[in-house]
């Protein structure tokens, strides 16, 4: 047995911050419009569902086709192979599947673009997007202050 003692560093504040905590600090911009545009799909999910079978097997089947036509022109365009990580890869078939799924829930229901009709299901979706920045924000503050 040595005679040594070993001392670790007590890991930092920010390590020791939950990960959730972490992940929303330090989210950058692009990816908080990415869950942006998740939770506005989201609420016009949860108030235009539609149980048909039909509906999501065929917004499963595009974002296969479409997802694995995204990866192979990235992952796969130049001479030499883009290692992806899992969750670009899995991003590639998730915003097929939203895209189509959107457009089905919406058709003929008055949509303008991705704007509902009714400017409160508006609102409620806007305020959704504003409350996540909110949290990413201060998260990031929490954690600049950790750290200080």
């Amino acid at each position: 047995m040595s005679s040594r003692a070993t001392t670790r560093t007590p890991p930092s504040p920010r390590a020791r911050a939950p990960w959730l905590l972490r992940y929303l600090a330090e989210l950058t911009l692009p990816r908080v419009v990415l869950w942006c545009y998740l939770i506005w799909w989201g609420f016009v999910f949860a108030r235009y569902f539609d149980p048909s079978p039909r509906l999501w097997l065929s917004s499963l089947g595009i974002a296969g086709i479409i997802g694995t036509g995204l990866y192979l022109s990235t992952a796969h365009a130049g001479r030499a192979r883009t290692r992806l990580e899992p969750w670009q890869i899995a991003r590639l078939y998730i915003m097929p599947f939203c895209v189509s799924s959107f457009a089905a829930l919406i058709k003929g229901r008055g949509f303008v673009l991705v704007f509902d009709p009714a400017w409160a299901a508006n609102a409620a979706a806007g305020a959704g997007c504003a409350a996540f920045v909110s949290a990413a924000l201060l998260c990031r503050r929490l954690l600049s202050w950790l750290d200080a």
